[in-house]
């Protein structure tokens, strides 16, 4: 586990869209006496905040710098088009990218997609967040590209969304500064691996429990003249 001394709480960053909840349970359950703190953090500050040791760990967005940390993939997630309800694309319950063609589709300076452009027509101003963006698909401003948590994260009553079956995939891992390879990191990865409690695996064992002596087998008493 982590020392004490260091950290006595176990801290773990994680970006919008990012659900740790599970682990966090199985967490909770399995090592009581180290608390988990949860830290938000956008996807594009979330390196910057384990490099700086604002956190143990975090779940982010691939890619990451790997000669800085380590990373474990988790999950990539399907990829979204939000819309009004009543946009003509919620007629199939799965579109293409050139199904955007002819869209104004927003960007929001928060994308984690990384374009080199955008698919549809470029919008006049890039929003600031991927929130604000959403407030824009709501007037009718435009469409908008993100992971489906993203979109559930965002939910409104009066907008919708399909699957972008050729759309780009945004990876969700679990990364920690390679230099920073705690016991508690150790842990967390044996949880997100779905490890027994009882595994060793990746875990600092303790130095085997040393035997007593056995008593020096008495000599044999001497025989009497």
């Amino acid at each position: 586990m982590t020392d004490s001394a260091a950290s006595p709480v176990f801290r773990l960053a994680y970006v919008p869209g990012a659900t740790p909840a599970k682990w966090v349970r199985i967490w909770n359950e399995r090592f009581p006496a180290t608390p988990l703190a949860l830290v938000p953090v956008e996807a594009h500050e979330a390196q910057e905040l384990l490099r700086s040791g604002g956190a143990d760990a975090g779940l982010v967005r691939l890619p990451v710098d790997r000669d800085v940390f380590s990373a474990i993939p988790l999950y990539t997630e399907a990829t979204v088009a939000v819309v009004p309800k009543d946009h003509l694309v919620t007629a199939a319950d799965e579109i293409s990218l050139e199904d955007l063609a002819d869209e104004v589709v927003l960007h929001p300076l928060d994308d984690v997609f990384g374009w080199e452009r955008p698919p549809g027509e470029e919008a006049f101003e890039r929003p600031a967040t991927t929130g604000d963006a959403v407030e824009l698909v709501a007037a009718g401003i435009g469409v908008l590209v993100v992971p489906q948590s993203l979109a559930r994260l965002h939910h409104r009553r009066d907008l919708t969304y399909r699957t972008v079956a050729d759309g780009p995939r945004s990876e969700v891992a679990l990364a920690w500064p390679q230099e920073a390879t705690t016991d508690a990191v150790d842990d967390f990865i044996g949880v997100v691996r779905g490890r027994t409690a009882n595994s060793t695996r990746g875990r600092r064992t303790a130095a085997p429990e040393q035997k007593p002596a056995q008593p020096a087998t008495a000599r044999t008493a001497r025989r009497t003249p």
